[in-house]
């Protein structure tokens, strides 16, 4: 008899075990709301944050989001449209390697004083300021305008990180393999160029992929190398993308999108809107109008099971949270959510504790929590 009941426990744990946790109701709360056009968010290991705003500056706030400790002083931006201070991340061995990088508008100078690109830089956070500061990287060319700067920095496992770089809303220089306009790239932590890149180029080594639009988030799939990126589409064609080495993502050959102004359809997609077989589809993509995707996070908490895995990203025009949830690399389903926040969705990171962070255009930081 003993061993029967000592078997059914077993049976009884093992069945707890196996049975799905239930879903939590996620509540939005606003932990600030005086943040100056927030862009990038990162977490520090003790729990403060780094919050860039586009027009320069580089907030450290407490673990609770509401105070600021410091303003980082970081070299000058290119503020003006879609430009200025834009991605943050922290170095993965912080706090032995206590460097903090970021992505930013970059004016010219000399004879190229009126145009712009996106560059990387990093300096050591030593108390409540920056120090060494040097910028590592410059997306080449630069250009005129001021949109498209892509810019966001995902680090792997093995501790080289993915730059996103849009392609300065210049179409064809997507496809151009001797400059990083719209393009994936990879690179060690001091801006040289690591081994293993695929080697699409005989002059640019840092590309990783190419073919891309405006990649404003980026997240690595949880235990995995994989990057996955978000973009924007011209009028609808948003898409989510996993990114391979070496592979072309279209733009501006095709495309599900049309270009601005075309009528709602299909007959006005770029290069009829069919990827396969000479370019990477999109994994997921949003049609006939743009929800205008910008950051990403697969998430890996406990809070909320149900969401265990999914891609999360936010949406600018859209002014929602999209969850897609995969079948392998295939979209099984997706859904819209706190859209009755009615705000254009920056940023979104997964916190320490499991919580979601939020930053929206108009300033705020609001943490989704159970």
């Amino acid at each position: 008899m003993r061993l029967i009941a000592v078997l059914f426990a077993g049976v009884m744990l093992l069945s707890a075990a196996a049975a799905p946790a239930k879903p939590v109701t996620p509540r939005a709360v606003v932990l600030n709301d005086d943040l100056k056009s927030p862009w990038g968010l990162a977490f520090l290991p003790d729990g403060r944050m780094l919050v860039t705003q586009k027009a320069g500056s580089l907030l450290l706030l407490d673990a609770t989001g509401k105070r600021t400790l410091a303003t980082l002083a970081v070299p000058p931006v290119a503020f003006r449209n879609q430009g200025g201070l834009l991605d943050v991340a922290v170095d993965p061995d912080y706090p032995r390697e206590p460097w903090i990088y970021w992505t930013y508008a970059e004016q010219g100078s000399g004879a190229e004083k009126d145009l712009s690109g996106t560059a990387v830089a990093r300096g050591r956070l030593i108390g409540d300021a920056l120090t060494d500061i040097a910028v590592i990287y410059r997306q080449a060319p630069k250009t005129t305008g001021a949109g498209h700067f892509g810019a966001r920095i995902v680090f792997r496992p093995d501790k080289t990180m993915y730059i996103t770089l849009g392609e300065r809303q210049k179409l064809d220089p997507a496809q151009d393999l001797d400059g990083t306009l719209g393009k994936v790239i990879r690179l060690n932590r001091d801006g040289s160029v690591p081994a293993g890149n695929p080697g699409v180029s005989k002059t640019r080594p840092e590309i990783w992929s190419y073919g891309h639009r405006n990649p404003q988030g980026a997240a690595l799939r949880p235990g995995s190398s994989e990057l996955w990126v978000n973009e924007h589409g011209p009028q609808g064609g948003d898409e989510l993308n996993r990114v391979q080495p070496g592979r072309n993502y279209g733009w501006p050959k095709v495309s599900y999108g049309c270009p601005y102004g075309a009528p709602k359809g299909e007959a006005c997609r770029y290069g009829g809107g069919t990827h396969e077989p000479a370019y990477e589809p999109p994994v997921s993509f949003w049609v006939p109008t743009s929800m205008a995707p910008s950051g990403l996070v697969f998430y890996s908490g406990r809070r909320f099971p149900q969401w265990k895995g999914d891609a999360l990203m936010g949406a600018l025009a859209g002014t929602a949270v999209w969850r897609v949830r995969l079948d392998g690399n295939r979209e099984a389903a997706r859904e819209a959510l706190f859209g009755d926040l009615r705000e254009r969705v920056r940023d979104i990171r997964e916190g320490p504790e499991g919580y979601l962070y939020l930053l929206t255009d108009s300033g705020k930081l609001i943490q989704i929590r159970d």
